[in-house]
């Protein structure tokens, strides 16, 4: 049996300019870290020929073609896989909607996991580069390819989209003593509220399109990006908290569905309780509000947000990995 995990992640800055209808026009950039949060991806030889999927769905066919659950039937039909497996996978965190990447994140795990029962060794960008093929061009789903990237290499990075449609993934180089404070001052809270990425990604994908306002405020946030890169390099974390909070209210205007009237008093109530700033991660309209905030005003902040479950994220550098389990394993 082969296990293949991969991490979730965080978008500080960007999100939204590595959609292909900025990217190609004007390329994009954002900072995103992954977390010690993982989609878990199980790939197991059946004895019938069949293949079985389980975990968060459930179903079972006699061949790649006829399996109804999309993501698994390209990935399978572009590694050649006809048959034969079992599938099972599980998430640390609720599977969709949760603005973490998920849906990313089991792409490149699946990849690896079935990659690496056939044999083969496969590099991280191999694996965000069929992960982007997968959910883009064979689903022609309205996302970008900034998950993909961070599930596969993990890890700090500053990403670059260009407009050729290649991806440059550059390590943050954060001193280590920021960075340690940097986790310290991090605050993650899970709202409850789970809603699909493409359902705003849409919307916000036809905003690129057709309003300069909307590309305007892209193109504020890919400077953020560049600032946020040059500021934790030189260890400026109050630069960081600005910088998050400015992208936030860039965000938010983007289109109807980012916020909400309930999520703007959420945020409210935090910055009063002492959060330098924060966000809503992922495409918008629910899943984790992330704050920045010295440590000494976590309990203030904490006891503002009485309704939402504090979740502790801890961020960490690797990126997808396989462990192998072997018979007679763990009996």
């Amino acid at each position: 049996m082969i296990l293949a995990h991969a991490p979730l992640r965080m978008s500080f800055v960007g999100g939204g300019s590595d959609l292909p209808s900025y990217s190609r026009e004007h390329g994009g950039a954002v900072v995103s870290a992954t977390i010690d949060k993982y989609v878990y991806v199980a790939v197991h030889d059946t004895f019938d020929g069949s293949l079985r999927l389980g975990g968060g769905f459930t179903e079972t066919a006699a061949s790649t073609d006829a399996l109804k659950h999309p993501l698994t039937r390209e990935v399978l039909r572009l590694l050649e896989v006809r048959g034969g497996l079992d599938i099972v996978s599980m998430s640390d965190v609720p599977a969709q909607g949760t603005g973490l990447g998920s849906s990313s994140s089991f792409t490149v795990a699946l990849l690896h996991a079935v990659a690496a029962h056939q044999g083969r060794s496969v590099d991280a960008a191999a694996l965000a580069r069929w992960s982007c093929h997968v959910e883009l061009e064979r689903l022609g789903e309205p996302i970008g390819k900034q998950d993909q990237y961070a599930a596969a290499f993990g890890g700090l990075n500053f990403m670059e989209f260009h407009p050729d449609d290649t991806v440059s993934v550059h390590p943050v180089a954060c001193p280590g003593p920021t960075l340690s404070l940097l986790q310290s001052r991090l605050l993650t809270f899970y709202t409850g509220i789970t809603r699909p990425a493409a359902s705003v990604l849409r919307g916000q994908d036809a905003a690129i399109q057709s309003q300069r306002r909307t590309r305007d405020a892209i193109g504020r946030m890919v400077a953020l990006a560049r600032q946020m890169r040059v500021g934790l390099e030189r260890g400026d974390l109050d630069g960081f908290a600005a910088l998050l909070d400015e992208n936030w209210h860039l965000k938010r205007e983007l289109r109807d569905g980012v916020s909400s009237p309930t999520i703007d008093d959420w945020y409210t109530r935090a910055r009063r309780a002492g959060a330098q700033g924060g966000k809503l991660l992922g495409a918008g309209g629910g899943g984790f509000l992330l704050f920045y905030a010295p440590e000494e005003h976590h309990p203030a902040i904490a006891a503002a947000l009485p309704e939402l479950r504090k979740v502790d994220v801890r961020l960490q550098p690797r990126g997808s990995a396989i462990t192998p389990v072997r018979r007679g394993e763990g009996s």
